[in-house]
């Protein structure tokens, strides 16, 4: 428990006992007013006690977006000083809030934090019939259902012009639940974002969230130290999008699942970005995808994929380590899902690689596809295809698989490729006249 913590739970006790025992288990609900509230720079915000400023009407309960709103308004009316901005914490307690309005974040130092991400699977849920004996059905923890009744996508917007660029926003702990698919729920649209960074920050941290049914969870934009960490982000379009540009941020040791329409973890125009530690799981039509991103690592994080392009890259991309991943390749297993795919055939690659001086080394890529269900008919599948790109670094690779593989194809573009002792002589294919190569005995 931080020292935030402590001194909101310090302060509700406070309250509590100062309208004796009868009363105390409502101490939480009763809280004072805006104008009342206790004054100072720096303070704490729970949702179940805030007082709404001009709407009485407005609570947690009716619209935790308008309330949150609000609370925003009064740190920037109490913390004026230019040289003394140290933000606040808003607490989420455990329960269920509609959020009908967007919260737009417009201040650095603000920490949102819930007790508990809540994640339970929607989709399970809406394929499953008949629920009435479940012990659940919806998410749970401090669980925020994303309603959006004001127009708008996103149910928090983090965005301001001028200078300095917003630095040290945390989102923590809570469950952002879009509800509903309508009217196709197995389609992964319905418009909504969970998270949307619009301006350029500093040093953010998305940790222990929970992501689900989301047509967009997280999209941030031109992010500098960000930490997206033990997060669950699942049954969303797409799960984590960096956007814009960025450098040295990371995306690690989290759950991922995006859908078929989108990307698990999109990269764009980063430098120095470590995805590391996740354990990402089907069904997204790529599961990391770069887009002229550099000396970015992509290290020990287990991949489960129904679709060819697990890890995938358009533009051109410069040495970036791909390394100690373990690449797990099979069909959907699913009835409610086998009607989708991405779109891409099997001699796509599990790597599709485009880029120069980047180095794949050490990964195992476990194959596991019916002969039916190879796409074309009667291919041999690709594990790793090297697209584009000069000065390549393919070495140490394993391949399982059911079935004759090609586990290095080289394209005819790609120039200066060493491939090294990850395909046997039958197991490699080269349109290129330029590279190196020495097979695995």
């Amino acid at each position: 428990m931080t020292q935030k913590d402590s001194d909101l739970n310090r302060r509700v006790l406070l309250r509590a006992s100062t309208v004796g025992a009868a009363a105390a288990g409502m101490a939480v609900l009763s809280a004072p007013s805006a104008a009342s509230a206790e004054a100072g720079p720096s303070r704490g915000y729970d949702v179940t006690t805030w007082r709404h400023s001009t709407n009485p009407a407005i609570t947690c309960y009716t619209d935790i977006g308008a309330l949150i709103n609000d609370i925003i308004a009064d740190i920037k009316t109490r913390q004026p000083s230019q040289s003394s901005k140290p933000g606040a914490v808003i607490y989420i307690p455990p329960g269920d809030y509609p959020l009908k309005t967007r919260v737009t974040v417009d201040v650095s130092y603000l920490t949102i934090r819930g007790d508990g991400h809540g994640f339970a699977s929607s989709s399970i849920r809406y394929n499953a019939g008949d629920t009435s004996a479940w012990h659940e059905i919806w998410p749970g923890g401090s669980r925020i259902r994303v309603e959006n009744t004001d127009g708008e996508s996103e149910a928090f917007l983090v965005s301001r012009s001028g200078d300095p660029r917003l630095s040290s926003v945390v989102f923590d702990n809570f469950c952002l639940d879009g509800i509903s698919f309508t009217p196709n729920q197995n389609s992964y649209a319905n418009g909504k974002v969970g998270i949307r960074v619009d301006t350029a920050n500093d040093a953010f941290r998305i940790e222990r969230m929970g992501f689900v049914y989301l047509e967009r969870a997280l999209i941030v934009r031109d992010a500098d130290a960000l930490s997206v960490r033990g997060n669950f982000i699942a049954e969303c379009g797409s799960c984590v999008e960096l956007i814009g540009s960025g450098q040295a941020s990371k995306v690690t040791d989290n759950h991922i699942g995006a859908g078929y329409i989108g990307y698990s973890i999109f990269a764009e125009q980063h430098q120095g970005l470590l995805i590391a530690g996740n354990n990402i799981f089907p069904r997204g039509k790529s599961l990391v995808h770069l887009r002229n991103t550099n000396r970015s690592s992509i290290t020990g994080n287990r991949l489960h994929g129904f679709y060819p392009g697990m890890l995938d890259s358009d533009g051109i991309n410069k040495e970036n380590l791909i390394s100690g991943n373990h690449f797990r390749r099979e069909p959907e297993p699913w009835g409610p899902m086998q009607p989708y795919d991405n779109g891409k055939d099997d001699l796509y690659g599990l790597i599709h690689l485009r880029g120069d001086g980047n180095m794949v080394t050490g990964n195992l890529f476990a194959y596991d596809v019916a002969p039916a269900k190879i796409k074309p008919s009667g291919a041999e599948p690709t594990m790793i295809l090297v697209a584009t790109g000069s000065g390549n670094h393919v070495s140490n690779n394993s391949v399982v698989s059911n079935v004759a593989v090609n586990a290095v194809v080289l394209d005819e573009s790609t120039h200066g490729t060493k491939v090294i002792d990850s395909a046997t002589a039958s197991q490699f294919v080269t349109y290129a006249a330029d590279y190196t190569f020495r097979a695995t005995p």
